[in-house]
């Protein structure tokens, strides 16, 4: 029997190699070989994690499928404001809530915090996951790092103060909630808390962030003009840049006004493989 890590892995090179060759539109065979397992277990794998077939999640892997979503993002977007989080998309259907630090945590730093850090695998590559008593207060991919030291550096650098334990097994319990993305949100047992540092700014557009539905993709402009700050789309921007929760908080959802996937903290080949997920699994073009 493959173990959660082995399918994890198993998936994430067939999920590159669908990346790599959507020109040459390879069949499922071509895909298991690159799994390593039999086209039975790849399609059932494959199905399970990412929530379609590899050959649903080939057809919408383009980038032009992501243009065209943002031609018509605004009355998208003011549907998804209406909706909340009970938007059609399937990836993003968790219960989140998140909470800031407050201007004392901020200050402390994690002093007197026990903070577990942890390597875990997804679908979309090996991650990092930062947390303690109150939450989640870190997920990130590690294509954006050269080491998994530089990753944890960079999302635990307004814990400085804090203890941190090491806990791979902590952070695979969470991988497997996180991102087992066709079980139906009511079946996923308790909201997940997220803990952030940021400023009050920030925390409003992280907030912003959580409203977007999967499949749906916004410029920064619409972003800021969401949140009552037309004029705010560079600091919009600096702000969905400094979200240290990936994936959850979807950040990858916000690009250019031109349609350009543009830069992500985590790598842009991740944000590309996520919004393909994404178009797969709403349908939307």
């Amino acid at each position: 029997m493959t173990s959660y890590p082995e399918a994890e892995a198993a998936i994430a090179r067939a999920i590159r190699y669908l990346d790599d060759t959507v020109e040459d539109q390879p069949e499922l065979e071509d895909v298991a070989r690159v799994a390593g397992l039999n086209p039975f277990a790849t399609q059932r794998l494959f199905s399970a994690l990412v929530g379609v077939s590899p050959k649903k999640f080939l057809q919408c892997l383009t980038l032009e499928r992501a243009k065209e979503a943002l031609a018509s993002g605004q009355s998208v977007l003011d549907a998804a404001y209406e909706a909340g989080l009970s938007g059609p998309g399937r990836l993003h259907d968790l219960f989140l809530t998140l909470d800031a630090v407050s201007p004392g945590e901020f200050k402390a730093a994690g002093d007197g915090m026990e903070l577990r850090h942890g390597l875990a695998p997804s679908p979309f590559g090996d991650c990092l996951f930062l947390w303690g008593d109150r939450g989640l207060m870190g997920l990130g991919f590690l294509a954006g790092f050269p080491s998994y030291e530089a990753a944890l550096a960079d999302h635990s650098v307004a814990y400085t103060s804090a203890r941190l334990v090491r806990d791979d097994a902590g952070a695979s319990e969470l991988a497997a909630k996180v991102f087992t993305l066709s079980k139906p949100s009511e079946s996923r047992g308790s909201p997940l808390r997220l803990f952030v540092a940021g400023t009050g700014f920030q925390a409003q557009v992280w907030r912003a962030l959580l409203r977007i539905p999967a499949g749906t993709l916004v410029s920064y402009e619409q972003l800021a003009k969401a949140i009552g700050k037309p004029g705010a789309a560079r600091a919009v921007g600096n702000a969905v840049g400094a979200n240290p929760v990936a994936f959850l908080v979807p950040c990858h959802r916000v690009v250019r006004q031109t349609g350009v996937i543009g830069n992500y903290r985590w790598g842009g080949e991740t944000k590309r493989l996520i919004l393909g997920a994404e178009a797969a699994l709403t349908g939307r073009d």
